[in-house]
């Protein structure tokens, strides 16, 4: 184990012993949701973009995946391991970075501070891939028109369950292309209050297109991008949200989307570009891991004393697992949004 997974057993064991001698103390305040954007599409905002075969620029894309290691009603031992995937042409390289994350609270502060520590991982990665930092392989290229970085949600900075203004900063000093693309965009309505993204697809007169901008950016409520709709794949039923950052919207929208339909036709992706998929895909530890992870957490309370009082907690919430053929908590909980 490295450095900062040790520190965080350490954290886990002085959480754990703190909770069990005096049981919940720590209350986390829940941010609020991401207020809904209701809209009427307009027609006269949908742009064509460009099909591009060839792009000799580099796509970086960040994801975090969180796994259950062992969990109760009021505690939960968690492994983060964010991943990046950084593609160009058809040479791809990618690393990550796994730590410990502990929480005593109920399923609702659980999941909020997971969120907010999934987000933070995964900006310090971003950071870290465009410093050169030892053990990545990326930086901050001459031709910045040509590098990417893909983050996976909204384009939302500064606070809880936001990515780190410094990334921002980082990307805009050098002219790196930020996105911050959606799997899913359950706060975009149109004015009737259905779903935004299926309404613009059946307007939309294009094979490939954006539709920009559903909603400025804003950076007083913490949106640092326009917030846009595009379709990268003529083959694919899918359109996402795409968030570009307030510093890319004096270029035209069509030069720096283009370049993302040469790396969303792949089968796998179904219209979502290929170097998120990858993070997505790279970000899940196996099977073993989590064991291992597991083992090592049992045996830190086991010496702690802690074991036998928080294993008298964990089964009494798994009973259900244990009626569906559940061994352990990772076998089917997920934390990923």
């Amino acid at each position: 184990m490295n450095q900062a997974i040790k520190a965080d057993f350490v954290d886990m064991e002085k959480k754990l012993k703190l909770y069990i001698d005096q049981g919940q103390i720590a209350r986390f305040s829940e941010p609020q949701e991401e207020p809904i954007t209701a809209t009427k599409p307009d027609a006269s905002l949908f742009r064509p973009l460009k099909k591009v075969n060839e792009f000799s620029g580099r796509f970086s894309a960040i994801d975090c995946s969180t796994r259950t290691l062992k969990r109760a009603n009021n505690w939960g031992i968690y492994l983060m391991r964010a991943t990046y995937a950084s593609v160009k042409a058809r040479d791809v390289t990618w690393g990550f970075r796994e730590r410990v994350c502990t929480i005593v609270g109920d399923a609702h502060v659980r999941r909020s501070f997971l969120q907010d520590f999934r987000i933070e991982l995964e900006s310090n990665l971003a950071l870290d891939l465009l410093s050169g930092k030892p053990g990545q392989s990326g930086h901050v290229p001459d031709d910045v028109r040509s590098t990417y970085v893909l983050l996976d949600g909204g384009g939302y900075f500064g606070g809880d369950r936001k990515f780190r203004v410094s990334l921002y900063k980082k990307c805009e000093e050098h002219g790196v292309i930020l996105l911050a693309i959606s799997k899913n965009s359950p706060s975009l309505h149109d004015e009737k209050g259905r779903d935004f993204l299926a309404t613009t697809y059946n307007m939309a007169p294009y094979s490939i297109w954006a539709y920009h901008p559903v909603r400025k950016a804003d950076k007083d409520k913490s949106l640092y991008g326009d917030i846009a709709v595009v379709k990268l794949c003529e083959e694919s039923n899918h359109v996402f949200r795409c968030d570009v950052m307030e510093y890319l919207t004096n270029r035209e929208i069509d030069e720096i989307l283009s370049p993302l339909t040469c790396i969303s036709e792949d089968p796998r992706c179904v219209g979502y570009p290929i170097a998120l998929l990858l993070a997505h895909e790279f970000s899940a530890p196996a099977n073993p891991m989590l064991l291992f992870y597991r083992d090592q957490i049992e045996e830190t309370l086991k010496g702690a004393n802690l074991l036998e009082a928080l294993s008298r907690e964990e089964h009494s919430c798994s009973f259900a697992d244990q009626l569906h053929g559940m061994k352990h908590a990772y076998d089917w909980e997920w934390w990923n949004d």
